[in-house]
């Protein structure tokens, strides 16, 4: 084996990769870009809420802000157990 010492300047076993790497970021100039589908554009077209709707969350919200809401914890509970039993 043939040691030449630490001062070797034409040996560079990574030049080949450096150029590779910066050859290909010239060349391809990255943009980002967000592409909407037709089908969740419909979504969000219907996503409003409807006049039904939008009244029941305001007697939901005037019955809290009174005090007056009451919460069926059973119910919830219940609801709870199945969701997470049937995710699992």
């Amino acid at each position: 084996m043939k040691i030449y010492g630490p001062n070797q300047s034409n040996f560079n076993p990574y030049k080949q990769q450096m150029q590779k790497q910066t050859d290909d970021t010239k060349h391809t100039p990255k943009h980002d870009q967000v592409e909407i589908s037709n089908q969740a554009k419909e979504m969000l077209k219907n996503g409003k809420a409807d006049a039904k709707r939008a009244s029941y969350v305001q007697h939901i919200k005037d019955a809290v802000d009174k005090g007056d809401y009451q919460i069926n914890h059973e119910k919830t509970a219940q609801k709870m157990i199945d969701f997470w039993s049937r995710e699992s």
